[in-house]
């Protein structure tokens, strides 16, 4: 089959990802084989062609969050039939969906409802994720004593999502940040209560405290003010817990720190049918109309031009909502 690899890690001046011929996926007994319709694109993705390359004899298929048809069930993998129309992820030590066809973890898919198409479904999963998983951690609404919520990066994937998730699971005030007027504009979309300046000063904007930060960006470079702005006993979710970090920065509010990967169920080998559950009810949701997909940027054609153009806009830090590549 066809899909998109690259063998060393390498900056996007120097692109190449190619179109190449790859063994077919070799499904396990709880595996779905996934005809791949629409692939969503996440930043992380970008890192990890920076900084990962194959193994001897090998090359690396990234693209851990798609839409597509059912085409084979393993034996343990129960819930499905061929012909299903499905969203999901993945598993990050396992080939991505940036092919033809992915072999993934039937505990990770959810059924797409028909109201959705392939590309709004591809836009879904990852953030919707995370977010919850952020947000909620291992449950269905916040921690206790939790009325306002600051989303820090409130126009990009996880961000646009984790504000429709508070709202309309939770009675949160939810305050995001963004420092560009179509940033700005598409956060208070989302359903962001006031939207702030990230570059700007923060605790002068809130004008007082809040009780849960989740920062989806350079939390390292924003510790300072996330640690002034939250109350004691508050919490900061983070998704990108990098050096340097100061522990330290938190004992004197005493505070709670929660970190957050999409994919440690699966990789700890613990409770990943959860995140399937969650996607059938964020499926659902979108259905009915109580959360709206984020496509804002489709791509089309599984070549090495449109991955060089997401890859693009990835880098870029510019980027709002979700860009899908229909293949």
């Amino acid at each position: 089959m066809k899909a998109l690899a690259y063998t060393r890690a390498h900056p996007l001046e120097a692109f190449a990802i190619e179109l190449t011929d790859v063994a077919e996926p070799r499904p396990r007994a709880g595996d779905l084989l996934v005809d791949v319709r629409a692939i969503g694109i996440n930043p992380g993705e970008a890192a990890i062609r920076r900084t990962r390359s194959a193994g001897p004899g090998d090359r690396v298929v990234l693209g851990w969050e798609f839409a597509g048809v059912v085409a084979a069930t393993g034996p343990e993998a129960t819930g499905f039939a061929v012909g299903d129309r499905v969203l999901g992820t993945g598993d990050l030590t396992r080939d991505g969906a940036w092919a033809e066809r992915v072999a993934v973890d039937h505990r990770v898919v959810a059924k797409m409802p028909d109201e959705l198409t392939f590309a709004d479904a591809a836009s879904l999963p990852i953030g919707v994720l995370t977010a919850w998983e952020a947000l909620f951690r291992d449950g269905d609404g916040l921690p206790p004593g939790v009325g306002r919520v600051l989303v820090v990066g409130g126009a990009g994937g996880v961000g646009s999502l984790a504000t429709q998730l508070l709202k309309t699971r939770t009675p949160a005030f939810v305050i995001s940040t963004a420092s560009r007027a179509a940033s700005r504009e598409w956060a208070a979309k989302m359903g962001a209560d006031l939207v702030v300046d990230h570059r700007a000063d923060v605790p002068a904007q809130l004008g007082g405290h809040v009780d849960l930060v989740l920062c989806t960006t350079g939390t390292s470079s924003h510790l300072g003010w996330i640690t002034e702005v939250l109350r004691p006993f508050g919490h900061l979710a983070a998704l990108d817990l990098t050096a340097p970090f100061d522990p330290g920065a938190f004992t004197a509010k005493s505070l709670s720190l929660h970190s957050e990967m999409v994919f440690s169920r699966l990789i700890a080998g613990s409770g990943a049918a959860a995140q399937g559950r969650i996607l059938a009810q964020a499926a659902r949701d979108v259905a009915a109309g109580r959360l709206r997909p984020i496509v804002t940027t489709i791509l089309t054609g599984l070549t090495a031009e449109t991955a060089r153009a997401a890859h693009t806009l990835a880098e870029s830090g510019r980027t709002i909502g979700k860009t899908v590549i229909l293949t």
